[in-house]
């Protein structure tokens, strides 16, 4: 199956994540990742006041999600994820866009994130975005079997 988006009306639509979208979330996480995020997980970065968006398509399917947590001066990317039927349409950048004006808006000058060392395709487009390899974090990410992967901590400055 392949999807489309229908180009008669705008792509896709922005909103704040809310606890009635986590069931769609989750969905998508289970099918995007080999170790997903939890329903608590999210639930947690939602009660905390994390900011977070949903990006929809014309007929309200879920295309992807993030969510980040504000620190001092700086914006740290803790899950960004295009649903795999939509994965290759640019929503990525779409929704790094919308976090580095999310960013701006709170005055941050700059953009963290971890990423899979096997992740090599979500690594191309961060660096195409003009994120920079910073350092590596070892056995960051749990696998279902084995030792725990490494990450990739990748740095991106915003101008305010």
């Amino acid at each position: 199956m392949s999807a489309q988006l229908d180009n008669s009306q705008p792509p896709w639509e922005a909103a704040a994540m809310r606890v009635p979208d986590l069931t769609e979330v989750i969905a998508i996480e289970r099918q995007a990742y080999p170790v997903p995020w939890s329903h608590g997980n999210f639930v947690d970065s939602l009660a905390a006041g994390y900011p977070a968006e949903v990006l929809r398509g014309p007929r309200a399917e879920l295309l992807g999600y993030w969510l980040a947590m504000p620190g001092v001066d700086e914006l740290h990317l803790l899950n960004i994820t295009v649903a795999p039927v939509w994965q290759g349409r640019g929503l990525a950048v779409v929704m790094l866009d919308r976090i580095v004006a999310e960013c701006r808006q709170r005055g941050l000058t700059q953009l963290w994130l971890e990423v899979r060392v096997s992740n090599e395709r979500a690594r191309e487009v961060y660096r195409r975005y003009g994120f920079a390899e910073v350092g590596r974090r070892r056995a960051y990410y749990p696998v279902q079997q084995g030792p725990r992967e490494d990450a990739i901590l990748m740095s991106l400055s915003v101008a305010p």
